[in-house]
């Protein structure tokens, strides 16, 4: 499956309306977002039920400032529309697989409760 562009738009709806998302956010001067952009077209093709989506720093600053993207390229993933993942920095063709494969192995219940134990642990 190709890649998608999101834009503030875009982003809310693509996030609840899938199961799995990627988002890649990158700018066309990053050096090391140009290396990272045709590993992650590859790893697309081979997973049509996940979306790999892409959210251009540059066109789409609100956006990225919401998520408090510091540093480019930063991958995060969604899963169920909980935030699964987020890292800095390209990863390798080998370790993005790896990634998709751990976040589809998912226990989503369990997540949830993780989620659920660590907000009330942290209400007063």
């Amino acid at each position: 499956m190709p890649t998608v562009d999101l834009t503030a738009d875009s982003f809310e709806s693509t996030i609840l309306d899938n199961d799995i998302v990627l988002v890649d956010f990158w700018a066309e001067w990053c050096g090391p977002c140009k290396m990272f952009a045709p590993w992650y077209e590859q790893v697309s093709d081979q997973h049509d039920d996940v979306v790999f989506a892409k959210v251009d720093t540059e066109t789409e600053q609100a956006l990225a400032a919401s998520f408090n993207i510091r540093s480019i390229p930063t991958l995060m993933a969604f899963r169920d529309d909980i935030m699964v993942f987020s890292q800095p920095g390209a990863l390798p063709q080998h370790a993005l697989e790896d990634l998709v494969g751990q976040i589809k192995a998912l226990d989503m219940d369990e997540v949830r409760a993780k989620i659920a134990d660590h907000e009330s642990s942290h209400q007063h």
